[in-house]
């Protein structure tokens, strides 16, 4: 065994401690068991369990980014939004004991790593946030504070990955996909939206410009049938000059 192939062994070992025991209760000394390699080997590759962990952290967040697809509003946009919920829900419920983690307040945990944990989670939002901005500028997510609908969402997909760890019989997959849809589509999905919508200040910039041409067109010489309807007024310059007598 080389070794990319031995830390590979370390990382995988590690999921499962961390499954089975939590964060907490998890020891080096449990992992390097199931890696079936010496306590040292692991100190080769890893300083301490915070470390490991935060390397599958990192791997977890690496599979998000790539889960959220860019949705085209040409296509079917029902499809590619419940697409990209089936990813997020796929790559968080394939690893349950991160995502419990992850998504709780990490209590008894040390300091140092719980700021780490924070940062994950910003990071997870931020990736969200950037991608209901995109919706925005696509016309497929309603106008509002997409930091706000980033909170929204994660509480909610938060509260049905613990709803479904605690279950003795987990929830199927497609049901809390649809459910999910569901209620986005209840609230910043615009699924009648086939345009992609003006770009901001778009708008204004018609309004302004429709303002402008109404104006220039008062401003300007009438001509064809309008200029025919205007009575006509001698010129100032062609006026026959006014005698003594008159």
């Amino acid at each position: 065994m080389d070794k990319s192939e031995r830390r590979q062994a370390l990382l995988r070992a590690a999921r499962t401690v961390f499954s089975e025991k939590g964060y907490h209760e998890a020891k080096v000394d449990d992992i390097v068991a199931l890696a079936k390699v010496a306590k040292g080997t692991f100190y080769l590759y890893f300083p301490d369990k915070r470390s490991v962990f935060g390397e599958l952290v990192r791997g977890l967040f690496s599979r998000l980014g790539g889960a959220i697809l860019r949705v085209d509003p040409s296509a079917d946009v029902e499809a590619q939004v419940k697409h990209n919920i089936r990813a997020i829900v796929a790559v968080l419920l394939d690893d349950p004991a991160l995502t419990s983690i992850l998504l709780s307040h990490a209590a008894g945990l040390d300091p140092a790593f719980v700021k780490e944990l924070r940062a994950f989670r910003q990071e997870v939002k931020l990736l969200l946030e950037r991608s209901l901005a995109d919706g925005q500028r696509l016309g497929i997510i309603e106008p509002g504070d997409t930091e706000l609908y980033a909170t929204f969402t994660i509480g909610a997909l938060k509260e049905v990955l613990f709803e479904n760890a605690l279950e003795e019989q987990a929830r199927p997959r497609e049901r809390i996909v649809t459910a999910l849809y569901d209620l986005l589509r209840r609230g910043y999905l615009r699924m009648d939206a086939g345009r992609a919508a003006p770009p901001a200040g778009a708008e204004g910039e018609r309004g302004e410009r429709g303002e402008r041409g109404e104006a220039s067109r008062a401003r300007a010489p009438a001509t064809g049938d309008a200029a025919r309807e205007q009575p006509e007024r001698p010129s100032p310059a062609r006026r026959r000059p006014r005698a003594k007598g008159d």
